[in-house]
């Protein structure tokens, strides 16, 4: 089928609509997977007793549902790559129902946390699976805002979703929280079999092996960008706190409000030039967050400067990962994106991890003062490789492949 269809008697070209309730259903899965991970960790007080452990043990629900997420990503997404895709889309909703009605009815911390590790190895099948079905969805050309669709489920968990579930718990019970997450997973499952479309698992013969998917051309370039910038981005992210302290602003938290509005703005913002500027877009992107990087070194003590530094931060890391992500598929092509995004969240995850140790090492050695210096050359080193990535990886014109390749 065509990209576009010719105005009757014009010979107008006339965009294909995006499938805005597929879409949505999408990302209101990717929505449901990040309040599954975090919420726990805004309800330490409220869990702890009721599970009858130390707050530091539930924060290890988080812990373990990101363990989880990294140790499945790959081998379920290999393991199930044959099967219809909605099939196994339903089946990853699944887990997150029975997941959150477990920690809703459990006084169990055992339970509790198996319940979490069941959730986590599903979203990681989950995360592997929703851009790479959002590109094959739509026309090559379309591919980039419906990929942003998708991911604008992440930032309205981060910006609304977290903090409004925490205020929920306060009113109703945390038990009741987690309920309605079961709730929306089930009403999800209804959705994505009413209005995402199925597509065929990959027949064995045309399976790519998972060592070549990752060395296709591009692929190294693309995971190396994600690898870095998480580095870079987490090194500044888990400690904002100590170094908003360090820079005399005695409310952490209004730079991480400021920083979630920006990330919302960033996403739109990316919506609206993904497919016609990735590569420009992508470069502007890293050099923003490169220099709120160096301001923040340099100027944090002036705090108009502290905030507009974290707004560009947040704006330019907002748009990030759908460019990411859409330079990811192009590279790879959509029949493949499910196992080359299930390397790319092996990255995303490796790298949140090692940015916070290498974070933590630098305020415990250097103090908070160290952390936007510790982050610059990773955030540096994510645009260096954006630059030099002209061919396969972050070419100036993009490759228009046919949507179901």
């Amino acid at each position: 089928m065509s990209t576009a269809s010719m105005a009757k008697g014009t010979g107008t070209a006339v965009p294909v609509p995006l499938p805005w309730p597929g879409l949505l259903a999408l990302s209101t899965a990717a929505f449901t997977a990040v309040m599954t991970e975090l919420l726990p960790a805004g309800l330490l007080p409220r869990m702890a007793p009721a599970l009858g452990v130390p707050e530091a043990r539930v924060g290890f629900l988080v812990t373990g549902y990101a363990a989880a997420s990294f140790a499945a990503a790959i081998p379920l997404t290999a393991l199930l790559r044959g099967l219809p895709r909605r099939r196994v889309l339903v089946g990853a909703l699944a887990g997150f129902a029975v997941s959150n009605a477990v920690v809703a009815l459990s006084s169990s911390y055992a339970l509790t946390f198996a319940s979490r590790l069941l959730a986590g190895a599903v979203g990681g099948l989950l995360w592997a699976m929703l851009v790479g079905y959002a590109a094959r969805m739509v026309p090559a050309e379309r591919r980039g805002r419906a990929i942003a669709i998708v991911l604008a489920g992440i930032t309205s968990a981060l910006s609304l979703g977290v903090p409004a579930g925490a205020a929920l718990a306060e009113a109703l019970g945390w038990r009741t929280v987690f309920g309605m997450l079961a709730l929306l997973a089930l009403v999800l499952i209804g959705w994505v079999r009413w209005r995402v479309p199925g597509f065929p698992g990959e027949p064995p013969e045309a399976r790519v092996p998972l060592a070549r998917v990752a060395v296709l051309p591009g692929l190294p370039a693309v995971l190396s960008v994600t690898l870095f910038l998480l580095l870079g981005h987490q090194v500044m992210y888990t400690y904002v706190a100590p170094f908003a302290a360090h820079a005399g602003l005695g409310r952490p938290d209004a730079v991480l409000l400021v920083f979630g509005a920006a990330t919302v703005a960033g996403i739109w913002v990316t919506g609206l030039v993904v497919d016609r500027h990735l590569r420009a877009a992508l470069l502007t992107a890293l050099a923003v967050c490169a220099g709120a990087m160096l301001c923040l070194g340099l100027f944090a003590g002036t705090h108009a400067v502290l905030f507009g530094s974290v707004a560009l931060w947040g704006v330019a890391f907002g748009g990030a990962p759908t460019l990411i992500q859409t330079a990811l598929v192009d590279a790879s092509g959509p029949r493949v994106a499910d196992v080359a995004t299930s390397l790319q969240a092996t990255v995303y995850n490796a790298g949140i991890a090692a940015g916070s140790l290498t974070g933590g090492l630098a305020l415990d050695t250097l103090g908070p003062g160290a952390l936007p210096w510790t982050s610059l050359p990773l955030v540096a080193a994510a645009l260096t490789t954006v630059v030099l990535g002209r061919g396969y990886a972050f070419p100036s014109v993009r490759r228009r492949l046919p949507s179901g390749s």
